[in-house]
Parts: C-alpha cells; sequence; structure tokens
C-alpha cells in the first residue's frame, strides 16, 4: 500500500502552526484539536519545522516557568523527515522507526500535501491483517 491510499481514507488535512505563535496557544490547540504535533510552517506550503508534545515535555526540562512564552520556533525540530505519496507504508514505517518519529509529513512537488501518523500506519497494517486472515478463512472453508 502507498501513502496515498492512506491519504485517501482520512484525508489530507494538515494542522500547521506558525513559528511566532506561542507555546501556550499550541497547547491549546494540541487540546482543543486532540493532536500531538503540528507542521511549523509560515505558508501553509513550505516545511519549517514540525513541533510535537515531545518538544514540549523538552522545552518544559530546559525553560520551566518560561515555557509557555517561548515560541514554536525556539522549540520546534527542525531538518524534518518527510515522505511522498508514492512512498509505500512499509517504507514509512521504516523512516518512522530508524528516526523514532510519530509523524511524517507528505511532501509533493516541494509542497506539504498531508501528514502519516504511526496511528495511520497501525490502522493500515491491521487492516491489511485482517484482509489476509478473512482470504484464508475464506479459501480454508471454500475447500472443505
Amino acid at each position: 500500500m502507498k501513502v496515498s491510499e492512506i491519504l485517501n481514507s482520512k484525508g489530507a488535512d494538515v494542522v500547521t502552526v506558525r513559528p511566532h505563535e506561542t507555546i501556550d496557544a499550541l497547547a491549546h490547540r494540541f487540546k482543543l484539536e486532540r493532536i500531538g504535533s503540528a507542521v511549523v510552517s509560515v505558508d501553509g506550503n513550505r516545511i519549517d519545522g514540525i513541533i510535537s508534545e515531545r518538544d514540549i515535555v523538552r522545552g518544559l526540562s530546559d525553560h520551566r516557568e518560561h515555557l509557555l512564552t517561548k515560541t514554536v520556533a525556539e522549540l520546534m525540530t527542525t531538518g524534518v523527515a518527510t515522505c511522498a505519496p508514492k512512498d509505500s507504508v512499509k517504507d514509512v514505517m521504516r523512516i518512522m522507526t530508524q528516526k523514532r518519529i510519530r509523524h511524517l509529513p507528505v511532501k509533493e512537488a516541494g509542497k506539504l500535501v498531508g501528514i502519516v501518523s504511526i496511528g495511520d500506519v497501525v490502522k493500515n497494517r491491521l487492516d491489511d491483517m485482517e484482509l489476509e486472515a478473512n482470504v484464508l478463512r475464506d479459501s480454508l472453508i471454500a475447500h472443505q
């Protein structure tokens, strides 16, 4: 299966945040949207970074009571790993495992077109396993 199939199923909406926004505003947004990561982008197309709950926790350790006034740019991860719609889910799993990340932005022609989470990948794998089990079960029943 390809990344494009996951995006077709779940949608291609990506929550983005601007680098100058405060961590306080970002934390509220995470809560309201029930998400754990956002792509940092000035224009909604270019990927300037990514910020996750993990980055906020690390920021708490470094900045303590000043954390909420820090900007997203001060805590975000740069050099973001990405994938393309044509990439296989297996490749995405490998990247996520090797880099120990849970969210992978999807780029096409240099523009942000989606995001894939570890939850999306696990759901995809479980769906594949269920389909395989059903095919085997149907084949077994047909041969009895």
